[in-house]
């Protein structure tokens, strides 16, 4: 039987745009792979829709037979070119460190390419518990499920679609393409400006009865 008494805390979050400000990276590995493949790519403008998997972003430069080559070949430059110019965004930093003093894991749970991911989080000296890549909007619930995350954060409606479909509590920051209004209209139970904010949220939502 289990009590539920001893359930772990856990709390998930996305990476783009929620932990991370990807578009300074993500900007200047399209624009080396538009010079690689001699292929016109709008960087200014991939970069106001970040969130989705990659393969939805490049089917707008490249015939669909040759997207999946493209991926390969952008997820091979990423290293080289993205993980530098990417910084922490605000309270990110601070938002992990509260869910441990909570006594809580926190995991990052994101669309992008998993060694990737986990490149940018070494870069920035964060250190989730655990980083699972390669899931994006519901299909982050599996995830989620596995490792029993009663909260997930991120900043897109594909993310409230996620936790709700983990029946997680959904935490919304306004940080990437989605405003407060559209996160709502999603579903988001909580909308932060940013996660400068989570921690004070985090302190009432711990001491609030189950």
């Amino acid at each position: 039987m289990v009590h539920m008494t001893s359930r772990v805390l856990t709390i998930g979050f996305d990476l783009d745009m929620t932990l991370i400000d990807s578009r300074p990276g993500i900007h200047a590995c399209y624009q080396a792979l538009s010079a690689r493949t001699g292929t016109y790519i709008d960087a200014d403008l991939t970069i106001t829709r970040l969130g989705p998997p990659l393969a939805e972003e490049l089917v707008n430069w490249f015939p669909a037979e040759e997207v999946e080559a493209v991926a390969d070949l952008y997820r091979e430059m990423y290293p080289t070119h993205a993980i530098a110019p990417t910084p922490a965004m605000a309270g990110a930093r601070e938002a992990i460190a509260a869910v441990r003093e909570a006594g809580g894991r926190a995991i990052v749970v994101t669309a992008k390419y998993e060694p990737n991911a986990k490149l940018h989080l070494s870069h920035l000296g964060i250190e989730p518990d655990a980083v699972i890549g390669g899931l994006w909007a519901e299909g982050k619930a599996e995830a989620l499920r596995e490792y029993d995350a009663g909260v997930y954060v991120g900043d897109h409606t594909g993310d409230v679609r996620g936790a709700r479909a983990a029946n997680a509590l959904s935490v919304a920051v306004a940080t990437g393409p989605c405003d407060v209004d559209e996160l709502r209209e999603a579903g988001a139970d909580v909308v932060l400006t940013d996660l400068t904010e989570f921690a004070s949220w985090l302190a009432g939502h711990t001491k609030a009865p189950l």
